[in-house]
């Protein structure tokens, strides 16, 4: 059985890791779908930190990751079509978009299974990136003060 799961993957971290895991336990083979960075600056604010190169070689090198492929559309029928996923797994946040009703729709015709997983409440790319956000400030000020003091 062939599941399929797509992302923008940007600083891999233990969310990605329990969905991946997650999506291995559903089937044979993951196939993951990775996101251009034209693609996520189409409805992301802000490009990936890592280039899609090296996101796509972090998640090789995981041993539930069988198949990695970039898209650069944001559409997914053109994936199901390749990969020829049993499965096809969503997060929370997949809403009513064109480009996902036309995959639901695909899936449907084909007679494949969607199913949408919650994310891991632990962390995100997005904190860490606000993490790192924060500390930088903060060491600024750090160090703005000390010279203050002297």
């Amino acid at each position: 059985m062939v599941i399929y799961t797509v992302g923008t993957f940007d600083l891999l971290h233990v969310g990605h890791l329990a969905l991946l895991e997650y999506c291995k336990t559903l089937g044979d083979t993951l196939a993951v779908g990775v996101g251009s960075d034209s693609v996520v600056n189409s409805y992301k604010p802000n490009l990936p930190i890592i280039p899609l190169e090296e996101r796509m070689e972090m998640l090789r090198a995981l041993k539930c990751v069988d198949v990695v492929h970039p898209y650069y559309e944001l559409e997914y029928v053109s994936g199901c079509k390749e990969v020829k996923p049993d499965i096809f797994v969503i997060g929370e946040d997949w809403g009513n978009n064109t480009h996902n009703l036309d995959v639901e729709a695909y899936l449907c015709r084909e007679g494949k299974k969607l199913i949408q997983v919650s994310y891991n409440p632990r962390t995100s790319s997005s904190k860490i990136k606000q993490n790192v956000i924060d500390q930088s400030h903060r060491g600024k000020y750090l160090a703005q003060e000390t010279l203050l003091h002297e």
